[in-house]
């Protein structure tokens, strides 16, 4: 009843052209930047960014997969050391967070993580040995890589 309701004002509103001049009409619509989160909760996350709010648990994933990249990128050794320490704190405090949530050890959760942590950094972080907040075994990673 509802979305039949919705549809017959959408439709009055086309009749009267109200929706000619709306920003981007007649463009694709831009790609989904939530494919990443569960259908059920896509809509609260787009009203929350929409409303300038980021959970928490995004934001610090954010942070990792910067941090992340900078390591990558990083050739100086101290600095390598740095951010090596700021990471593992800051993955620390991811896991923590989601611990107090009571997301922290959920297959669903991980799934989720690793997915917008792939989201965000546009790789697959498990090809590299490494688990969704990008912790892992680092060497283990080197040897399977090597013995490829």
């Amino acid at each position: 009843m509802f979305d039949r309701m919705a549809e017959e004002k959408m439709a009055e509103a086309v009749r009267r052209g109200e929706l000619d001049r709306l920003p981007g009409s007649g463009a694709p619509l831009p790609p989904d930047d939530l494919k990443h989160v569960p259908e059920e909760l896509r809509a609260g996350y787009r009203m929350m960014r929409n409303a300038g709010m980021i959970p928490a648990e995004l934001e610090m994933n954010k942070e990792i997969a910067t941090m992340q990249d900078l390591l990558k990128l990083c050739e100086d050794e101290e600095q390598r050391g740095e951010l090596r320490k700021r990471l593992t704190e800051k993955q620390l405090r991811y896991q923590l967070l989601l611990e107090r949530q009571g997301l922290g050890g959920t297959q669903a959760i991980r799934t989720y993580e690793t997915k917008l942590t792939q989201q965000l950094t546009g790789e697959d972080r498990h090809a590299n040995g490494m688990d969704a907040t990008g912790s892992g075994n680092e060497a283990e990673a080197r040897r399977k890589a090597q013995s490829d």
